[in-house]
């Protein structure tokens, strides 16, 4: 639920904030996701994102905030569409990375009765990418974490349990 008080919008006190890249194919459909948390919407920390998870060259779509122009120092080419209050139905080229952002919410809504967000983002937000990147061969899917399971070694609770510090 949200928590009453505080700002809304990007930099509100209740929210983590996240970065999400849809790569599209030839024809314009989603092919692979890229979800994210970041520190901040600063410059510095979309650039080290970009640096992460951008192929060099690759053109970003943004919605025109500032510290998305990051992604041109690692090479990429940026077109900014400033949104200003404009329904979504009026902006095609953000079609993708919202219906994907929409499925995350249904998504996370049906399968956790008790989100832990905060502490968890990566981990929730890795497993949806896993399956998404992952949807048109769903036979290796199985055969994949099948095979993850079988390879991995022993590990103490104590670091199943500390997120995404355990190494």
């Amino acid at each position: 639920g949200e928590r009453c008080g505080g700002k809304a919008g990007r930099g509100s006190e209740n929210k983590l904030p996240i970065v999400a890249a849809v790569s599209l194919d030839e024809s314009g459909h989603p092919r692979h996701v890229k979800l994210a948390t970041v520190a901040t919407f600063s410059f510095a920390a979309i650039a080290d994102w970009a640096q992460d998870s951008l192929a060099i060259g690759c053109e970003v779509i943004s919605d025109g905030l500032a510290c998305f122009r990051a992604v041109t120092e690692v090479g990429c080419l940026h077109q900014p569409v400033v949104v200003k209050g404009r329904h979504p139905n009026e902006l095609p080229e953000f079609r993708w990375i919202n219906t994907v952002l929409s499925n995350l919410k249904t998504s996370f809504s049906g399968s956790f009765h008790a989100l832990r967000f905060e502490k968890y983002a990566n981990r929730y937000l890795g497993a949806f990418s896993y399956r998404f990147n992952r949807r048109f061969n769903l036979a290796a899917l199985t055969e994949r974490v099948a095979h993850a399971i079988c390879s991995c070694t022993a590990r103490p609770e104590r670091l199943l349990r500390s997120a995404e510090f355990a190494t």
